[in-house]
């Protein structure tokens, strides 16, 4: 099952208290980036982020769930109504996140 549109623009919009998130379309579901930086996606209509320290302290409760078969689990974010939280819990993971890989040149 594919992300809606609609629900991608409900959580850019609860993330809209946070600089520079920018989202790509892939496969039908949505890589959400914070900085520039994987911080999680919207896949099958569900808010994951990354499995990392800081998001596990601030969501101690979270579900593991897998986006899609083959990956990495992520933690489910089930508080997508509270802005100020998603603020900080995307400023709590940026140190933790790997930096953008670079680009190859052709």
């Amino acid at each position: 099952m594919a992300s809606s549109k609609e629900y991608l623009d409900y959580v850019l919009d609860q993330l809209s208290g946070a600089d520079e998130i920018t989202y790509r379309a892939m496969m039908g579901e949505y890589i959400i980036y914070y900085r520039r930086k994987v911080i999680g996606g919207i896949y099958d209509d569900r808010f994951l982020v990354k499995n990392v320290k800081s998001a596990r302290d601030m969501m101690p409760d979270a579900d593991l769930e897998l986006p899609y078969e083959g990956a990495k689990e992520m933690l489910l974010v089930d508080d997508v109504e509270n802005k100020e939280f998603l603020k900080e819990l995307m400023e709590a993971m940026f140190e933790e996140l790997p930096a953008p890989k670079k680009k190859k040149e052709k």
